[in-house]
């Protein structure tokens, strides 16, 4: 491996811990990496790793994939992979790469490239490139911008990346405009690099943000959902999403969250809904559990429920005659907003299910601070709540930023009070799956019935007893159902 703390220029900050870190990081890379490289080279092709497992290793972060690139093309490359023993597929061959797998370890890789938009076009005009210097002036910011030589290991960093990564500063290996014009999707990636490196952009990547973020609109929706996702799992969401709406890209690719800063009016009647917004999704960082626990790390559905749940309160905001403001159901409305949005940026079906039901939810239990309920009542909100009550849970608690010590202990105290009494009730009674005493074809025997809607309709009135009495038996359920049923309805 030949690195020396020269290649990272003078005056860099923590050079030498990075450089240590890469020491020990390369030291563990699989040996198939290495023999691929002699593979490339004895067949006199060039193949470097690039772009996030080299800047990954000098974070000491273990590499999530292996992404190479070389000067072959992809018929070549191919035929290489499979000479080191590979399966490979060529799912990416139109943008010039090549996948292959041998034992457990995956690698894609690309062959030198240049790449941009044409008008009007969401898809990337490809062309291969002769050099791994040009290749690498086409990525989209410096600190991605670098190559480890394979087998050799030697550093390529011709537009100082690990020097921008120690400052802690984003940049474009070419004009931020121009970087952005080749691709506009790198306009979300910025704020994505922002939140996931902790690191600040330059006032030049800023100003091309401002003016370029309405070319996102030739980018796939789908494009534009996975760079959200990965921002939005980041250690620090709230840098990019801060990025996002001081550029207006939140305007374009999340709408009814910048709006929340229409919310603030000069007579502070109310709080700001955008920092408490903000808020409330670190709180909900904060709660999240270990792979082992039931809101595990890093968890969209909790913080994109955090980051939608007060969006109904623009468009629900009302002044009262004694000063104060409302929002009287920004919770329903908020729940229908989040869907449409995450329909529009092609979410699937189950996680926009979950995040607008956890929207829809995050009032349910202050009504429990102002009246004691019923056991009905906390039947019913662990019934509403389903697979999302230990998420409801933690978007509660994060959703209480007051600054008032003596409300905020309140709400705690009541809240801690509920999850105690629903941890009983589980005690008592099978909370966690509430279903009638009699199932289908019990009903259907005991009534006489065949399939149809009026199964249905004794199912429904046997869950209401359910949630009123909890369990009762199928003898009781059985006698209750029957004088139901021999009611005139």
């Amino acid at each position: 491996m030949s690195l020396s703390k020269t290649e990272f220029g003078v005056g860099c900050l923590d050079s030498q811990r990075l450089l240590e870190n890469a020491h020990v990081a390369l030291k563990k890379l699989p040996p198939e990496i290495l023999d691929l490289g002699h593979v490339f080279v004895s067949a006199g092709y060039e193949l470097a790793l690039v772009g996030g497992p080299v800047r990954d290793a000098f974070l000491a972060l273990p590499p999530h994939d292996f992404d190479l690139t070389t000067n072959a093309h992809p018929d070549v490359t191919e035929e290489l992979l499979q000479k080191w023993g590979a399966t490979t597929w060529g799912i990416g061959r139109e943008f010039g790469t090549i996948g292959g797998q041998k034992n457990k370890l995956t690698v894609e890789i690309t062959t030198y490239r240049t790449e941009a938009y044409e008008v009007g076009s969401r898809k990337p005009v490809v062309a291969y490139g002769d050099t791994l210097e040009g290749d690498l002036s086409r990525r989209d910011f410096t600190v991605n911008a670098c190559a480890l030589t394979l087998p050799d290991l030697k550093l390529v960093d011709p537009h100082h990346g690990l020097e921008d990564l120690a400052a802690g500063i984003l940049r474009t290996p070419v004009s931020a405009k121009q970087s952005f014009d080749d691709d506009p999707l790198r306009i979300m990636r910025a704020a994505r690099f922002a939140a996931q490196l902790g690191v600040t952009v330059s006032e030049e990547i800023k100003e091309a943000m401002k003016e370029g973020a309405h070319r996102l609109e030739i980018v796939s929706a789908e494009r534009i959902r996975a760079e959200l996702e990965r921002l939005i799992i980041s250690p620090q969401p709230r840098l990019g999403l801060k990025l996002m709406v001081e550029t207006g890209v939140c305007d374009l690719v999340l709408p009814e969250f910048s709006a929340l800063r229409e919310t603030v009016d000069e007579h502070k009647r109310h709080k700001d809904v955008y920092e408490h917004t903000l808020t409330v999704l670190d709180r909900a960082i904060a709660l999240e559990t270990d792979e082992n626990g039931p809101v595990p790390r890093p968890n969209f559905t909790l913080r994109f429920a955090a980051l939608m749940h007060d969006i109904g309160k623009p468009a629900t905001r009302k002044f009262e005659a004694d000063g104060t403001v409302s929002f009287h159901h920004h919770d329903y409305v908020g729940a229908k907003m989040t869907r449409k949005r995450m329909k529009a940026l092609k979410f699937d079906k189950q996680t926009t299910a979950d995040v607008a039901d956890l929207v829809k939810l995050h009032l349910r239990f202050h009504g429990y601070g102002e009246q004691t309920w019923t056991d009905s009542a906390v039947r019913r909100y662990v019934a509403d709540a389903g697979h999302l009550l230990e998420y409801l849970h933690r978007l509660t608690k994060a959703d209480c930023t007051t600054r008032n010590k003596r409300k905020a202990a309140y709400l705690e105290a009541t809240y801690a009070e509920l999850e105690a009494r629903i941890t009983e009730l589980k005690k008592r009674e099978e909370l966690d799956a509430i279903r009638p005493d009699l199932d289908g074809e019990e009903i259907m025997e005991l009534l006489g019935l065949t399939p149809g809607p009026e199964v249905g309709r004794a199912y429904k009135y046997l869950l209401e007893l359910r949630m009123e009495h909890g369990p009762l038996g199928k003898e009781q359920a059985a006698k209750m159902l029957q004088e139901w049923w021999n009611t005139p309805q």
